[in-house]
C-alpha cells in the first residue's frame, strides 16, 4: 500500500531534530554556511524553511562538488555537497521514510541503515560462506552507478509507497537540483550526487527493486542449489552452491541491470571459485594442491585458510589497495605537518591508527594491521629525518623518540574472543 499524506509529520519539531543530527563538522555548500550560523538563528530559519517547504517554495540550491581519490591510481569519486540547510530537509524526509522502508528493505541489505553496519555485512558473508562450504562468488561491480541513476526508474519506485505531494515535489527538486563545478553550473539530467543526505536512502530504494527482490522473488526460486545475495549501498556479491547456477545469473544480470539504465563492469565482475578446500587438501604451493580464489567485499580481501586447529575457514586481511591508499593518506600528512611539534604529530597519528584499527581490526586481519603500523612508523621517521637538510638523525635517535612517543599498538577491536573477554555479546 501506498502512503497519500505524510507532510503532516514534517512540523517544527521534527526539523529541530533533523537539525540536530546534522554533523557539526560538515563541509558548507555553495553558500558557505556553517552549522555554527544556522543555530545563531534556529527557530527563524526552521520556520522559514518549514514554510518554503510545505508551501512549494522552497529551490534546491546547486551542490558543491568536489572530488577525491577512489583507489590508489590516479581514479577520483565525485561528491556532491549540499548546504546546510538543504542537508537539515534531507534529513527530515529521510527520517519519515526510514520508517516505511525498513519494513521493506531485506536482510541481505546493509548500507546506510541503522543498525546495520559494514561489520554486520561482514560477519553474516562469513557466516554463510562457512555455511555453505563457498561454492562459486559472484562479485559485481556497478558502473558509476550514483552517476547513472535513473530518475523516471526511481520516481516510479518510490510512488509503490509514497503518494504524498509534499515529499515527492522535494525529492524531485533535489534530482534536478544543479552542480556547481569549477565555477561552472550544469543540470545532470541522471544521478543522484554521493554526499547528499538522501542519496544513500534513494540507492536503497532503486536497488531493493532493481535487485534485492528481483533475486528473492525470481532468481532463488528458480536455482537448482542454495544461494544468498549481501549488498553494502551499490557493492555486493551473490554466492552460490551449484556452478551452473552462479553461471545463468551472471549471464542475464547485465539484461536485468540494463533494463533500468544501469550498466555491468565488464572487467570488474567475476565468478570466482570459492569452494572450501579437502581436509586433508595439500599447504599452498605443493604441486596439485587445488587453491580456491579470492574476492574483495568492504575493504578485506577474503579467502580460504588453515585455523590454528587445523580445519579451512573463511579468513579476511586488508584488500592490497585499500592498504596502499591508507599508507598514501598517512604519508602524505606527514610530509605536510612536519614542521609541527613531535608530540603534536604523535596525538594525531595515532587517532589515525586507531581509527584504521577501528575498522580493519577484526579476526584474522593481525598482520596486516600490525603491517601497517610499522609502516606509519617508517613513514613517520622518514618526514622527521627531513625537517633538517642536513645530519639527518638515525634509526636509532627515533627508537629512542618512540620511548615517549609510543604509537598505539595494533588491536583486533572486533575481534570474537576479544569481545567474549570483555563480556559483548
Amino acid at each position: 500500500m501506498a502512503f497519500t499524506s505524510l507532510n503532516h509529520y514534517l512540523d517544527l519539531r521534527w526539523l529541530h531534530e533533523a537539525f540536530l543530527r546534522t554533523r557539526k563538522d560538515g563541509a558548507p555548500g555553495v553558500d558557505g554556511q556553517t552549522w555554527i550560523q544556522y543555530a545563531d538563528n534556529l527557530e527563524e530559519n526552521l520556520q522559514s524553511l518549514l514554510g518554503r517547504a510545505k508551501s512549494g517554495t522552497y529551490r534546491a540550491p546547486p551542490v558543491r562538488r568536489v572530488y577525491i581519490p577512489k583507489g590508489t591510481g590516479k581514479e577520483t569519486r565525485p561528491i556532491g555537497i549540499p548546504t546546510l540547510e538543504d542537508k537539515v530537509l534531507q534529513r527530515a524526509v529521510v527520517m519519515i521514510l526510514e520508517s516505511i522502508y525498513e519494513q521493506d528493505f531485506y536482510d541481505c541489505s546493509y548500507g546506510f541503515r541503522r543498525g546495520r553496519s559494514a561489520h554486520a555485512a561482514l560477519d553474516s558473508l562469513w557466516t554463510q560462506t562457512m555455511k555453505t562450504g563457498g561454492g562459486w562468488l559472484l562479485e559485481v561491480d556497478i558502473r558509476k552507478f550514483f552517476d547513472t541513476l535513473d530518475h523516471g526508474h526511481l520516481r516510479t519506485f518510490l510512488q509503490q509507497r509514497v503518494r504524498d505531494g509534499v515529499l515527492l515535489r522535494l525529492i524531485g527538486k533535489w534530482l534536478n537540483a544543479g552542480v556547481l563545478e569549477d565555477g561552472c553550473l550544469s543540470y545532470p539530467e541522471d544521478g543522484s550526487p554521493q554526499g547528499g543526505v538522501i542519496s544513500p536512502l534513494l540507492a536503497n530504494v532503486f536497488l531493493h527493486y532493481v535487485l534485492d527482490q528481483w533475486f528473492a522473488r525470481e532468481v532463488q526460486p528458480r536455482l537448482v542449489g542454495r544461494a544468498f545475495l549481501i549488498r553494502y549501498a551499490d557493492d555486493f556479491v551473490i554466492g552460490f552452491t551449484h556452478e551452473d547456477d552462479a553461471r545463468r545469473v551472471m549471464e542475464v544480470l547485465p539484461k536485468r541491470f540494463g533494463k533500468y539504465s544501469l550498466a555491468i563492469h565488464p572487467d570488474k565482475t567475476k565468478l570466482v571459485p570459492f569452494r572450501r578446500p579437502p581436509h586433508d587438501s595439500p599447504p599452498k604451493g605443493e604441486p596439485h594442491g587445488e587453491q580456491p580464489g579470492t574476492f574483495d567485499l568492504l575493504g578485506f580481501t577474503h579467502y580460504w585458510s588453515r585455523s590454528r586447529k587445523g580445519n579451512w575457514v573463511v579468513k579476511r586481511r586488508t584488500a592490497p589497495s585499500r592498504f596502499t591508499r591508507a599508507v598514501k593518506k598517512i604519508a602524505h600528512w606527514c610530509r605536510s605537518n612536519r614542521h609541527r611539534p613531535i608530540g603534536k604529530q604523535h596525538r594525531i597519528l595515532s587517532q589515525k591508527l586507531r581509527g584504521h584499527y577501528a575498522y580493519y581490526g577484526i579476526t584474522g586481519n593481525s598482520i596486516a594491521l600490525s603491517r601497517f603500523r610499522e609502516e606509519v612508523r617508517r613513514v613517520w621517521r622518514k618526514w622527521l629525518g627531513r625537517r633538517k637538510r642536513k645530519n639527518r638523525p638515525p634509526w636509532s635517535w627515533f627508537i629512542r623518540l618512540q620511548e615517549r612517543y609510543l604509537l598505539p599498538p595494533a588491536v583486533a577491536v572486533h575481534s570474537v574472543c576479544r569481545k567474549r573477554s570483555e563480556g559483548i555479546t
